[in-house]
């Protein structure tokens, strides 16, 4: 049982969360970061917020669109942009696009104003999440799981730079990688506090 399951199940008291920084969930596409991050918001009872949802808004275009139209240069430069303004915001869950955490700049500036977790799931996981989908626009090759693979191979020592890693070893079901989260993230009292209700 995890330490955030056993504050409510074994004393009988009731707890409530203070979160102090934005996490940052990155890793790759099919780690879980929109899936995993929306129900971390959920158990610390603090908004969710999607770099690429909100893009998208802004844009009023799928990031594929944006993609297909004016390029990942042009993407990745929004994707910094819309970053930032949501550190500046209230303290949240901040899911973020598999390439975000790729730029200096942009862990920078959530090592600054937040805390990043990466999701680290291995190559065959991811596989048989995003085989189905065609939602990928870095997928849409001749070969996509060789694409992923290198991708994972690219990008894995970046995100290894993250300030935590919570490993997706099984079990991986969404509210146990969230309580997952939660236990790692109440050992940094700078990020989140666990408060007596």
């Amino acid at each position: 049982m995890s330490e955030i399951e056993q504050t409510g199940s074994e004393t009988g008291q009731t707890h409530r969360f203070v979160l102090k920084k934005t996490v940052v969930m990155i890793g790759m596409m099919g780690a879980g970061k929109t899936a995993v991050g929306r129900a971390l918001a959920q158990l610390l009872d603090v908004p969710f917020l999607d770099s690429d949802h909100e893009i998208e808004a802004a844009a009023n275009m799928t990031v594929p669109e944006i993609f297909a139209r004016d390029g990942e240069a042009f993407f990745r430069a929004r994707e910094s942009e819309v970053i930032n303004r949501l550190l500046g915001g209230q303290a949240c869950v901040l899911s973020t696009g598999g390439g975000a955490f790729l730029a200096e700049a942009n862990r920078a500036a959530i090592s600054a104003r937040g805390v990043s977790v990466w999701l680290d799931a291995d190559i065959d996981l991811l596989w048989s999440r995003v085989k189905h989908r065609d939602t990928r626009p870095l997928l849409r090759t001749a070969d996509p799981k060789a694409t992923l693979t290198a991708l994972f191979e690219t990008r894995v020592p970046e995100y290894a730079k993250a300030d935590i890693t919570v490993p997706c070893a099984p079990p991986v079901a969404i509210e146990q990688m969230a309580r997952r989260v939660a236990d790692v993230l109440v050992s940094r009292p700078d990020v989140l506090e666990v408060a007596d209700a």
